[in-house]
């Protein structure tokens, strides 16, 4: 039989994700993430009730194909076929050339509103619904500088020097239509009126309207075209339906419904506008050069006309003859033609490839007629001079004048053409914004990631403190240091309660003893196991005094030593209890004894033992406290006086059981150590940290003394701990009658 290596097994072992532990571990911190993920969902729910809605108004624009001419001939465009039909339209939608022209024309680089209260102040004038009794809300908490709703304000006109370019102004309202204008400084820039035009230090003004209290404030901004035709660049999305579909979405969002449809509405107007402009330009360019050439022809055609007639006189010749004027007209009408197949042939050019069959059609018509041209001219060679030269003058007239025709009628075309241009552009659907549901905020998303935001904050300060913070929260981690645990005593809500009497009234002198306040509950019943282990180990001790202190101040020694003490004292043995800490002891206060002398005066002064040893309530139960606060404690407990007084008391008492200060703040802990029997360690669960522990450890080995076990103090039920929930199976007496 094959044996897995230990090493393997323990890599298998170290991969394993502890998810019960992980649950656990939530479990025991479900408060801190309620109430973090709370305390997020709330903030949540407030930002989505109290942030400003913001409104989207769409549009809807349709791009066609560019058609030529009176007959609708497509515009064939050679285009990559990534490239869609309408993406230079969206883009000549965002450009400033368009949506510049509308900020202008709109007067969007001219910011006024109402002063409103943070937080709340927007969310307040929403709400407020005018009535003709009350058209505008009234000041609330005295604050007539903000507008609590109902207040109005249109700007006509706004221009301020180049320093105050994107800078707020302050307008404060006044009586009958008057209002301030003040800088960020609070100094006056202007008075004005409403309806009148302000000019003054290089400020004009005019405002339309203005409705308001007086005092009321409003913030003006006057901003640079580009810098507000770049930001509703940002506001404006304009997308395609879908790949050449020539349909477009145009959204614009804003906190007013009706500016938005205003601005997408005139900036779908100048869009289209622009757009037959655009188409139109070509067929402006045709005419223009057919009227620039019409003087030309007619001037030519007068030229031929003149010719002609001027021949005829000079030969006597009164007209050419029938033969001829067949010949004539067969050649005017080859020139007609010719001259219509090439004004067709640089239409086609733009139209068709050279390879095209129409294209080719055309290029076969007008070789045909120039070699039925080429006949013709071979026929008038056989005529006389006289006819010849009479049809040469005639076929030049005759062609002049079909030319200015033909140049005339283009222009009459072109210009039928320009003003019935429509652009290939038109909106479809004009710009309206759902007023019944904002688009932002998002008020179900917000609260909902603003509750898993605090979740996630909540886990991170979870694993936060579980990483940076490492209390002991088992036994099995102090023994691991070398220390066996002989006792976890629980947490008692019943000693907090103790402790904050006893905290909140010094004065008062009734015991505040647990362990004969509350004689069964699961702290002492702890400490009445750590008393059978006491009894054990004093067989071997060489001694029968025992000292507790602990790692740091805070792990509840003290608690720990006057209860053990207590209960071995309520076992029948006689038991001492000394508090060591001569700097600041408290543990009279917990028997409720005022004490005339104490441990400082018998080390100091040399009193008997008898002279500061005080009875307590509990039966065979005596103690000496610190007594009055000593400069030297450490040199007390070098001196020989402090080891007589122990040895005295060993042999009065059966146990004598020392409270002392912590070890890693002083060293009074390893003074007195040397002299006891054993030594324990008392640790606070949760808090302790295991490095803190082995320091103490170490400290105290430096010096002599070996430790004989740890004490676990306010162990709390856990679900991350239950393996080593020492208090989950209480069984204490039941006292009834």
């Amino acid at each position: 039989m094959s044996i897995m290596p230990h090493s393997s097994l323990e890599n298998v072992q170290d991969t394993r994700i502890d998810v019960a532990g992980l649950l656990r571990l939530l479990f025991d911190h479900k408060r801190m993430i309620i109430v973090v993920t709370g305390l997020f969902a709330t903030l949540g729910l407030i930002y989505a009730l109290l942030a400003t809605p913001i409104y989207v108004s769409g549009a809807m624009i349709q791009v066609e194909q560019k058609k030529n001419g009176l007959n609708g001939t497509p515009e064939v465009i050679n285009r990559p076929d990534s490239v869609s039909l309408a993406s230079t339209e969206i883009e000549l939608l965002k450009s400033r050339a368009v949506l510049g022209k509308a900020v202008e024309t709109l007067k969007l680089y001219i910011t006024a509103k109402p002063r409103h209260m943070p937080l709340v102040g927007d969310f307040l004038a929403r709400h407020f619904k005018p009535t003709p009794e009350q058209p505008l809300a009234p000041p609330l908490f005295g604050m007539g500088a903000f507008a609590w709703g109902g207040e109005q304000i249109k700007v006509y006109q706004l221009e301020v020097p180049e320093e105050y370019l994107g800078e707020p102004l302050t307008l404060v309202a006044e009586n009958g239509g008057a209002y301030v204008l003040l800088n960020a400084d609070g100094e006056q820039l202007l008075r004005g009126e409403v309806n009148k035009t302000v000019i003054d230090k290089g400020f004009t003004i005019e405002v339309d309207e203005l409705v308001a209290h007086p005092g009321t404030e409003f913030i003006l901004t006057r901003d640079r075209l580009l810098t507000a035709t770049l930001a509703y660049q940002k506001l404006l999305k304009v997308v395609e339906a879908g790949k050449d579909s020539g349909i477009i979405y145009m959204t614009l969002e804003d906190p007013n419904a009706g500016q938005a449809d205003l601005i997408l509405d005139k900036i779908a107007h100048l869009y289209v506008l622009q757009n037959v402009e655009r188409s139109s330009a070509e067929a402006s360019q045709r005419l223009q050069f057919l009227r620039s050439q019409l003087p030309a022809v007619r001037m030519e055609l007068e030229r031929a006309e003149a010719a002609y007639n001027a021949y005829q006189t000079s030969a006597k010749s009164a007209d050419i003859t029938v033969e001829t004027r067949g010949v004539l007209d067969q050649v005017v009408g080859i020139d007609n033609q010719l001259s219509d197949l090439k004004l067709k042939r640089a239409e086609y050019d733009r139209l068709y490839a050279p390879s095209h069959p129409t294209y080719q059609a055309l290029l076969k018509q007008v070789s045909s007629l120039e070699a039925r041209k080429v006949a013709l001219q071979g026929r008038i060679q056989a005529l006389p001079s006289t006819q010849q030269e009479l049809l040469r003058l005639s076929r030049d007239m005759r062609v002049t004048q079909q030319t200015y025709t033909t140049v005339l009628d283009k222009a009459q075309e072109q210009d039928i053409l320009r003003a019935g241009t429509i652009g290939n552009v038109r909106v479809i659907d004009t710009a309206q914004a759902d007023v019944e549901k904002p688009a932002k905020p998002m008020r179900k998303i917000i609260v909902l990631l603003s509750t898993l935001v605090g979740f996630c904050v909540a886990m991170g300060i979870l694993f936060l403190r579980q990483a940076f913070y490492r209390g002991v929260e088992n036994p099995e981690a102090i023994e691991q240091l070398g220390l066996p645990v002989l006792a976890a005593v629980p947490y008692s809500r019943q000693q907090e309660r103790l402790e904050r009497e006893r905290k909140g009234d010094i004065t008062a002198h009734a015991p505040k003893l647990l362990a004969a306040a509350n004689p069964g509950d699961l702290a002492n019943e702890a400490l009445r196991s750590l008393r059978t282990n006491l009894h054990f180990a004093l067989l071997e001790a060489r001694n029968n005094v025992v000292m507790l202190t602990s790692p740091a101040p805070g792990a509840g020694k003290s608690f720990v030593s006057c209860n053990l003490a207590a209960i071995i004292a309520q076992s029948g043995l006689r038991t001492l209890l000394v508090d060591a800490d001569m700097r600041k002891g408290y543990l009279h206060r917990v028997f409720g004894l005022i004490p005339r002398h104490g441990l400082s005066d018998a080390l100091s002064s040399g009193r008997p033992l008898s002279e500061v040893i005080l009875a307590t309530e509990v039966p065979d139960l005596d103690f000496i406290s610190c007594g009055f606060a000593a400069p030297n404690p450490s040199e007390l407990l070098m001196n020989e006086n402090f080891a007589q007084l122990l040895r005295d008391a060993s042999a009065m008492y059966d146990l004598v059981i020392i409270d002392t200060p912590p070890v890693l703040a002083v060293t009074d802990a390893s003074l007195v150590g040397r002299l006891c029997g054993i030594n324990l360690l008392v640790t606070r669960f949760g808090q302790s940290p295991a490095s803190e522990i082995d320091t103490a450890r170490r400290r105290l080995g430096q010096n002599g003394i070996q430790l004989q076990g740890a004490i676990l103090n306010g162990v709390m039920r856990k679900a991350s701990t239950a393996a080593y929930d020492y208090g989950a199976y209480a069984y204490r007496y039941d006292n009834r009658e």
